[in-house]
């Protein structure tokens, strides 16, 4: 006969047994359960995103800032996975065994570090210059003739029209041309505290939670996470609004816009903002034990019988006998077939996924003529939410049907190969490039594409002198855009500051608009409406798109944990996340980075006479370029998915399991999200598993 105190305490709730049990071991109940400890991780997880993806958001401005090409400040966004990959695999192994909490807040801490040495750097590089005719003369209503031969100008003319990727030797001197090293190596800390978090914290959850509770944690995990870039994103859009010296100058005085091609947003704020939130999202883990109850076991001591089985059982283990375990491990993990495929493919499409996070916004811009506050606001309000759904409503489906390993496999593979065809009518989405006189049309209007410098100048503008290396673009009401007044002849002006309009421009003439005027005004030409339609539509299919393959991510991440054996889980995700961002997560946004800076039309210069951050970009090329390598990286990843799933239904006919079989019976470890019935069968079903 059970004792009636036994009865009571199972008519408790877990969370009320739990609490009854930490109070009698004199520990703070709000310390010590698993739901609280999802919670803090949920907010840690919330911070890093937060910060991983306003990185993303501000690469156009730090591009700008820093005179950088698109292969050198993909090299800065990846040094966020080099410093990862410094400690990942031995904080992966070693930290299973450890006080994962407390590494996890040690990792919080380092994060915040490393955000607030990124945004380091504003407050020593001085005020933000950028070249303007009228940027001497902007609170004086004189005119001012760009049209105007003489001394200085000729100088100018006879320097190289192609932009020195040398520097000169005063530059070498000057501090602040090497600046960006230090958003480097700041990144690059942030990737050193993000490594215990991931592997730790999932494993941590995976190992005391009940298992068909865990799928369905992880998926409320990765809900929460997703806020993390939604706010990344609006963040990056609110600073991008945001001149770079706001509280230091007159922002009545900036005669450019945000849609500006050297526009330059406060993009060092939101690295403060980020660093500060960072900090605090650590706090909480200091507190939390090493270990906690299992789930279902709450009436069982800490320190009963079910310590040996687990990882806290490995607490007084020395380091040295724990290393002597690595190496068998790790030949036991990737000897898992299943495993080993998977991880393949893995890192295909994390290519395609990094490239295409990271250059989406600048994408908007270059295609649609989107600013990049509007392009950051979109993504964050439409994208990441539609991503949140359906990662939850995956979540959802395991727990409610109960999928099987292959099942899930097989839910992952369908939804993201019907991203992928969402993908394919984006190539036909599409806006014609914008008028450039010299670089997308000729000088009476034709279509044109030319990467040549010579086009720039035309009978038009022959006496003037210009120099093709400015770029201070002002546009007719013809539509076409002058790269700047010199070039499109103009011999005085009016107004001042941001309303300064130049007269009597003489290329106005050889594709006159119908009202006769041949005045210009600051600025880019705006796309026309037609291009607002193509964006609303392209807006439309990538959400679609990224809500269907959301609906995989859980399924798909739990297979990767069910198909290896219990104590393996903690290495077998920091293996992953270690090459995926090896292969994926370092080369991806410089190679991307490159191919996008070969079709750059024109190039601003910085500060040394070199090569500086691209102007404009020729709108085909970028979107073939862009498009068809996330295609082709994405394409490739199914034939190791589809691997995947034949190879995990011939194993499991071979072990003998049967679809049909009762949920509770478990047989061959057929089930992704077993019942959990008794403790015995779940590890029988998890060591089954492990055999593919």
């Amino acid at each position: 006969m059970s004792d009636p105190t036994e009865q009571a305490d199972d008519k408790l709730t877990s969370q009320e047994a739990l609490c009854l049990k930490d109070m009698g071991a004199t520990k703070d109940p709000c310390c010590s359960t698993l739901k609280m400890f999802i919670v803090a991780l949920s907010f840690a997880y919330f911070s890093k995103a937060l910060s991983g993806t306003y990185m993303k958001s501000a690469i156009t401005q730090i591009e700008r800032r820093f005179d950088l090409s698109s292969s050198l400040t993909g090299l800065i966004d990846c040094s966020f996975e080099m410093g990862n990959l410094l400690f990942l695999v031995a904080v992966s192994h070693f930290g299973a065994k450890l006080h994962r909490p407390r590494l996890i807040g040690a990792g919080c801490l380092l994060m915040g570090i490393g955000s607030g040495l990124t945004g380091l750097p504003h407050f020593f590089m001085g005020r933000y210059e950028y070249d303007t005719v009228i940027q001497s003369s902007m609170s004086e209503n004189i005119s001012i003739s760009p049209c105007l031969k003489d001394q200085r100008q000729q100088d100018v003319q006879d320097t190289p029209l192609t932009p020195s990727l040398g520097t000169n030797t005063d530059c070498a001197k000057d501090s602040q041309s090497n600046m960006w090293i230090y958003v480097f190596l700041g990144n690059a800390l942030r990737g050193i505290g993000e490594t215990p978090v991931t592997p730790l914290g999932i494993s941590y959850i995976d190992d005391f939670a009940k298992a068909e509770n865990s799928a369905f944690y992880i998926a409320c995990l990765q809900t929460i996470t997703l806020l993390g870039p939604m706010f990344g994103f609006l963040l990056g859009s609110m600073c991008a609004r945001l001149y770079v010296d706001i509280g230091f100058v007159d922002t009545d005085s900036v005669t450019i816009t945000p849609k500006d091609a050297r526009w330059v947003g406060a993009w060092w704020l939101g690295f403060l903002v980020s660093s500060v939130i960072m900090l605090l999202a650590g706090l909480p883990f200091w507190f939390f034990p090493r270990s906690l109850p299992k789930q279902g076991e709450e009436n069982l001591m800490p320190t009963g019988p079910q310590e040996p089985s687990g990882p806290p059982a490995l607490h007084t283990s020395k380091l040295s006998d724990i290393a002597k375990g690595f190496l068998p491990s790790l030949k036991k993990l990737l000897g898992t077939p299943a495993y080993f495929l998977l991880l393949c493919g893995s890192v295909l499409k994390f290519n395609s996924f990094i490239g295409l996070l990271t250059f989406k916004a600048k994408y908007m811009e270059q295609q649609f003529g989107q600013s990049a506050a509007r392009a950051n606001f979109l993504i964050g309000v439409l994208n990441l939410p539609a991503v949140a759904v359906g990662i939850f409503l995956g979540g959802l489906l395991m727990k409610r049907y109960k999928l099987s390993v292959v099942s899930g496999a097989q839910l992952s593979f369908t939804t993201s190969f019907l991203a992928y065809l969402l993908v394919l009518p984006q190539f036909g989405i599409k806006c014609e490039n914008s008028k450039v006189a010299g670089l997308t049309v000729s000088y009476n209007g034709s279509p044109a594409i030319s990467y040549e410098e010579h086009t720039l100048f035309s009978e038009c503008n022959a006496g003037c002198s210009c120099s093709a290396r400015e770029w201070d673009p002002v546009c007719s009401e013809n539509g076409i855009t002058y790269m700047s007044p010199c070039l499109a002849g103009c011999t005085n002006s009016s107004g001042s500051g941001r309303n300064t309009v130049f007269h009597n421009c003489s290329c106005v003439m050889s594709s006159p608009a119908e009202s006769g005027s041949l005045s210009v005004s600051l600025g880019q030409c705006p796309r026309g409406p037609a291009c607002g339609r193509s964006f609303t539509t392209y807006m439309a299919v990538s959400v679609l798109s990224s809500f269907v393959n959301s609906l995989g991510t859980t399924p798909g991440y739990m297979v990767i944990i069910r198909c290896i054996t219990a104590e393996l889980k903690s290495l077998a995700l920091g293996i992953q996340t270690l090459v995926m961002r090896t292969l994926g997560g370092i080369p991806a946004p410089v190679y991307f980075g490159a191919l996008i800076d070969s079709t750059c039309l024109k190039w601003g210069l910085n500060k040394c006479g070199g090569r500086g951050a691209c102007r404009m970009y020729d709108a085909d090329m970028y979107r073939v370029i862009f498009l068809g390598l996330i295609t082709c990286l994405s394409g490739s990843s199914y034939f190791f998915i589809v691997a995947v799933i034949v190879l995990l239904k011939r194993q499991f006919q071979e072990e003998g399991g049967k679809p049909a079989d009762p949920p509770h019976t478990k047989q061959d470890g057929q089930e992704l999200l077993p019942t959990q019935r008794e403790k015995e069968a779940d590890r029988a079903a998890d060591q089954t598993n492990g055999q593919f």
